[in-house]
């Protein structure tokens, strides 16, 4: 069996939905969305309804996308995160709440992880949030989640970010020694968020906290999205996967098929 993972299917677009659509079925395999699949339940719940029944197992984490409260009445922050984690459930999805699986035929432990961001991936100068989205803005750079991503009960989002990597961190430490692959939707690692075109985004892409995870936690590899730049890099000997499909201007519809990234076995 194989771990194949895609992120960032973003299915309120049409052609992105039509691509899940077609994603072809592989039941022996496990198949993690790694966030961003859409911004409402329904949208969710027909991802979850096309391609529970393609794979041995979908393992879900959130983007920021998904976490967006976008009317009025809405759910917020973690209420908000705890719906979506329900909604998962009802279609046997595991999330980041459920006991870590190991993955069939192996020692793997699959780890998928809900971590936020910060502001810390910005200059060593840049020593606060708010330091940070005004540098940020000197570049006509501002972020949705500025509005839409409320962090109730948590007072900031960097506050929630502390507490999702803290309590993380003490599922990951119970593990002792196994080996892991780790799932977020955003990159553990300041070096992977480099944005070209929008180099000041970064702040809103992950947490120096994490910088370390794939050593202490003995990654086998280590999957994200979010940056809509498809990559694999090696970093002391792991292997980082970013596996966003993206927007419609971002991926080739007539190559649908090499958008979904195989994470292990490892592909030499």
């Amino acid at each position: 069996m194989r771990l194949l993972a895609v992120s960032d299917l973003h299915v309120n677009s049409g052609t992105n939905r039509a691509f899940v659509a077609d994603i072809a079925p592989s039941p022996n395999d496990w198949l993690v969305l790694a966030g961003d699949m859409c911004e409402s339940n329904e949208d969710l719940r027909w991802v979850f309804a096309t391609l529970k029944d393609r794979f041995a197992q979908l393992i879900w984490v959130p983007g920021n996308h998904e976490l967006w409260s976008l009317s009025e009445g809405a759910r917020k922050g973690e209420l908000r995160y705890r719906e979506l984690c329900a909604i998962a459930s009802e279609y046997g999805v595991l999330t980041p709440e459920d006991p870590y699986p190991t993955l069939p035929g192996t020692d793997l432990v699959i780890a998928p992880m809900f971590l936020l961001y910060d502001y810390t991936f910005a200059p060593d100068e840049i020593d606060t949030p708010e330091k940070a989205i005004a540098w940020a803005q000197e570049d006509g750079i501002k972020c949705a989640d500025e509005i839409f991503l409320q962090p109730d009960p948590y007072p900031t989002r960097e506050a929630w970010c502390a507490a999702r990597c803290e309590a993380t961190a003490r599922r990951l430490d119970a593990l002792g020694d196994k080996p892991t692959i780790l799932i977020n939707h955003f990159p553990l690692r300041q070096a992977h968020a480099r944005l070209p075109l929008v180099p000041r985004f970064s702040i809103w892409c992950g947490t120096r906290r994490t910088e370390d995870w794939h050593l202490r936690y003995r990654a086998k590899a280590v999957v994200f999205g979010h940056l809509h730049i498809r990559q694999e890099r090696i970093v002391d000997g792991v292997r980082f996967h970013e596996v966003s499909l993206g927007h419609k201007r971002q991926w080739n519809p007539d190559y649908a098929a090499r958008y979904i990234r195989q994470v292990w076995p490892i592909i030499d």
